[in-house]
């Protein structure tokens, strides 16, 4: 039997402040978040607003790929 495609993917959010700018608190690291989106219905990559902990505020997260 063969396997369907499925509509749902894993994808990862990582904060793009960071990326960019880099880190200058004491923790350096990059702010990431796991979900999961609908490939037909978001064909595009994923860009969601979430806080980020070492920037201490809300950024664009935007999908990366793997």
């Amino acid at each position: 039997m063969a396997k369907k495609k499925d509509a749902r993917v894993m994808v990862i959010l990582e904060c793009t402040s960071c990326i960019r700018n880099g880190v200058k608190k004491v923790s350096t690291g990059i702010s990431r978040y796991i979900t999961q989106k609908n490939r037909h219905n978001t064909p595009n990559g994923l860009e969601l607003r979430k806080f980020c902990r070492y920037c201490y505020k809300h950024t664009i997260h935007g999908e990366i790929n793997k």
